[in-house]
């Protein structure tokens, strides 16, 4: 969702400022988007520092490409769109650089379980937490374009037309691609429940 900019300069006027040499400029667009900004790449990355170091790495982005911002475009549709890209090659980075295999996860004991005294009441939260992880793992296997049309829609409260904008395709593909999402979901989640 985007935040709340008050009384002062839209964010679009924000960066026609920074365009015509304004830096100063930069620093509330920074304030105004930096949480949102994060939240958006660890939905995508499922990984906080990983969504630390790329939102700074998208208010970079904004900085050195903004002679290419279109005057009158939607700012937080150009801000995702960067977000988005700079999330896509990192998990390809990932991809063909994997760091720690499961069974190396498992050795270090990251399977153990929880065995807290607070009994009844940890165990609650040990299948809260459960869910949590299971929706947050089917959302983290969908394929990209499918992720990150759920995150913007569900998420970020955006339009299916500025869905369009951010990916680059017609809202009738947002709307497929957020049904896919929804089907794979619902499918994966099935089997986990069972």
């Amino acid at each position: 969702m985007a935040p709340d900019a008050g009384s002062g300069p839209s964010d679009e006027e924000l960066m026609r400022r920074l365009q015509s040499g304004e830096d100063a400029a930069l620093a509330p667009l920074m304030q105004h988007w930096e949480i949102p900004v994060k939240r958006f790449i660890f939905r995508l990355i499922g990984n906080t520092a990983e969504a630390e170091d790329l939102a700074q790495e998208v208010f970079l982005r904004i900085y050195t490409k903004r002679g290419t911002y279109r005057v009158g475009a939607k700012f937080s549709t150009w801000c995702f769109s960067i977000a988005a890209n700079q999330a896509k090659n990192r998990l390809r980075w990932w991809h063909r650089r994997p760091t720690l295999s499961l069974n190396a996860w498992t050795e270090a004991g990251g399977d153990t379980a929880d065995e807290s005294p607070a009994g009844a009441q940890a165990m609650q939260t040990a299948v809260r937490t459960e869910r949590i992880a299971a929706v947050q793992t089917a959302v983290a296997v969908l394929p990209l374009d499918l992720r990150t049309a759920l995150v913007l829609f569900e998420y970020e409260n955006q339009s299916m037309a500025e869905i369009a904008a951010t990916l680059g395709c017609t809202a009738k593909a947002v709307e497929n691609r957020l049904y896919r999402a929804r089907q794979q979901l619902k499918s994966t989640l099935q089997v986990v429940e069972n």
